[in-house]
C-alpha cells in the first residue's frame, strides 16, 4: 500500500467536457493516518425481480438448515453457495386481490395492497428500497437506480384494472409517487457517466469521440502520476471495464442502425439478444456500486405476464401461457427451465460482484442482494411460498449457505425489515411485518 501525507477525496472524478467519471475505492482514498488499517466500504442493497413465480420442486433445496449443495434450478449459484440464503414460506398477504400480476409486481417491495385503478391516481405504498435510498444514498450522486429490460408503453389498464405503473414500477418513493423503470443502457451509461450540455450535444460529442474516456485523458495522466502501482492497475481495470460496456453499448447501437427492420418500441442501444440486454444492465449496476455513484438497486429481469420466448434454452413458448401450467408435467418443466435460466443470469452477476475488489474485500463482500418474485405458484396467481434467494457476503450479517424454511407462512415484510437491518437502517415495523426473519443473522448450531 501507498501511504501519503494526503488521500484523495472518496469522491474523486476524472472530469473532461460533458464528462465525470467516478472511481472505485483506491487505496490512496484511505486517510494517511489510518493507511494500514481496512477501509471502510459503503453497504449496499440491491433487488432483482423475476416474474411468474416458480416450478417449488426443483427450485426448493432438499436440505433445510446447513446447505451442502443447492436444487437444480438454483445450482447456477453453485460456485458461490457460502454467500447464497435461500428462503421459502414467505408470503405477501396484501396481493392476495385480482389483479394479480400487477400486484405481484407492485407489493413485491411495498408489501401493501395497491389501489384498483385505470388512471393516474394509483395508490400503492412506499418500496423498501426507498427507505434504505433515503439513508444509505444520501451521500451518493444518484441516491437509488431503477432498472429494467421490458416496459409497458400504453397507459391505462395493464392487468383486470390496474394501472400500468404498478407493472412498470417495481420502486415507488411514496404512495402515490412510482420511480420510472429505465431499460435503455444508453441512459443508464450517460446518468452514471455523463456530464453537461444537452442530450442532443452529448449525442452528438459521442459520434465525434466515441468513447466517454477520451474526454476525460487529461485529468487521467495526472492523476496515474499520483498514485502507487496497485492502484494504477486499479484505475486501469476499472477504465477497460468501463470501455468495454460502452463497446457493448456502440455494438448495440450499430446494429439498430444497420437493421433493415426498425423496431419502434426498443431503444437503439439495447442489444438484439435478450440475455445481452440483462447482463449488460447488470454490468452497469456493478459499475454504479464499485465506483459509488449509488448504493441502492432495483432491477425488474422481466416484468409480469410477459410473453417473451426461450427458445435458446428450450422453452419457444411464451412465459406467461407456460406459467399457467395446470400442473402439466411438460409445462412444468418448462417452467423449471425458465426459472434455472433467470437464476443463471443473477449467477453471473453475484460472480461479478465477487471478483470486484472493494476495500478490504470484494464487492460481494459489502452488497447485499435479494432476488424474488411476488408470485409463489403462477398457476393460481398465489402470492404464497415465494422463491427467494439473499446473496451476500462476509461484510453482511445474513449468514449464507443455507435455507431457512418457515414452518408456517411468513410475512415477506419480515425479511425486508432484517435486510433493511443489513444495511444499517432500523424500523421498528414495515408494511405487515410481525418481526424478523432472525433465522437468516443466526448462526447455525455445529
Amino acid at each position: 500500500m501507498m501511504i501519503t501525507k494526503m488521500a484523495l477525496p472518496r469522491r474523486t472524478f476524472l472530469r473532461g467536457a460533458g464528462a465525470a467519471l467516478a472511481l472505485p475505492l483506491l487505496d490512496a482514498m484511505a486517510p494517511a493516518a489510518s493507511a494500514l488499517a481496512n477501509t471502510a466500504a459503503p453497504r449496499r442493497l440491491g433487488y432483482v425481480y423475476i416474474p411468474m413465480g416458480m416450478n417449488p420442486v426443483p427450485w426448493t433445496p432438499s436440505e433445510t438448515g446447513r446447505l451442502t449443495t443447492l436444487s437444480p434450478t438454483l445450482s447456477p449459484l453453485l460456485p458461490n453457495l457460502e454467500n447464497v440464503t435461500v428462503v421459502t414460506n414467505l408470503e405477501i398477504n396484501d396481493a392476495h386481490i385480482s389483479g394479480n400480476h400487477a400486484s405481484a409486481n407492485s407489493a413485491f417491495l411495498t408489501c401493501v395492497r395497491p389501489k384498483r385503478t385505470e388512471g393516474s391516481d394509483y395508490v400503492n405504498g412506499t418500496s423498501v428500497d426507498q427507505i434504505a435510498a433515503l439513508e444509505v444514498g444520501r451521500d451518493t450522486p444518484l441516491p437509488s437506480l431503477e432498472l429494467g429490460t421490458d416496459l409497458i408503453a400504453q397507459v391505462g389498464n395493464c392487468d383486470n384494472g390496474f394501472a400500468c405503473a404498478y407493472m412498470n414500477s417495481l420502486s415507488w418513493a411514496s404512495p402515490t409517487a412510482p420511480n420510472p423503470t429505465e431499460a435503455d443502457p444508453r441512459i443508464v451509461f450517460e446518468r452514471l457517466f455523463g456530464k453537461g450540455g444537452t442530450p442532443e450535444q452529448r449525442k452528438a460529442q459521442l459520434h465525434r469521440d466515441r468513447s466517454i474516456l477520451d474526454w476525460v485523458l487529461d485529468d487521467m495522466s495526472r492523476l496515474q502520476s499520483q498514485l502507487g502501482a496497485g492502484d494504477r492497475n486499479k484505475v486501469a481495470e476499472y477504465l477497460d471495464t468501463v470501455r468495454e460496456v460502452e463497446r457493448r453499448i456502440e455494438r448495440a447501437e450499430a446494429s439498430a442502425a444497420a437493421s433493415p427492420l426498425s423496431d419502434l418500441t426498443r431503444p437503439t442501444s439495447v442489444p438484439d439478444v435478450w440475455e445481452d440486454h440483462v447482463k449488460l444492465m447488470f454490468d452497469l449496476q456493478v459499475l454504479a456500486l464499485r465506483a459509488d455513484l449509488t448504493r441502492v438497486v432495483t432491477f425488474q429481469m422481466a416484468r409480469e405476464a410477459s410473453t417473451r420466448t426461450y427458445p435458446q434454452i428450450g422453452v419457444p413458448e411464451p412465459h406467461h401461457p407456460t406459467s399457467h401450467h395446470l400442473d402439466n408435467p411438460e409445462k412444468l418443466a418448462q417452467l423449471a427451465k425458465i426459472n434455472q435460466y433467470h437464476v443463471s443470469l443473477f449467477a453471473y452477476m453475484v460472480d461479478q460482484l465477487a471478483a470486484t475488489d472493494d476495500g478490504d474485500g470484494s464487492l460481494l463482500d459489502h452488497t447485499t442482494y435479494m432476488l424474488g418474485s411476488g408470485l409463489g405458484n403462477p398457476n393460481v396467481h398465489d402470492h404464497r411460498n415465494l422463491p427467494i434467494v439473499v446473496a451476500s457476503g462476509a461484510g453482511s450479517r445474513i449468514a449464507g449457505g443455507r435455507h431457512v424454511q418457515y414452518d408456517e407462512l411468513t410475512p415477506m415484510a419480515n425479511l425486508h425489515l432484517t435486510l433493511l437491518d443489513d444495511v444499517g437502517v432500523h424500523l421498528d415495523d414495515f408494511a405487515d411485518s410481525t418481526g424478523r426473519t432472525g433465522e437468516i443473522v443466526e448462526p447455525l448450531s455445529l
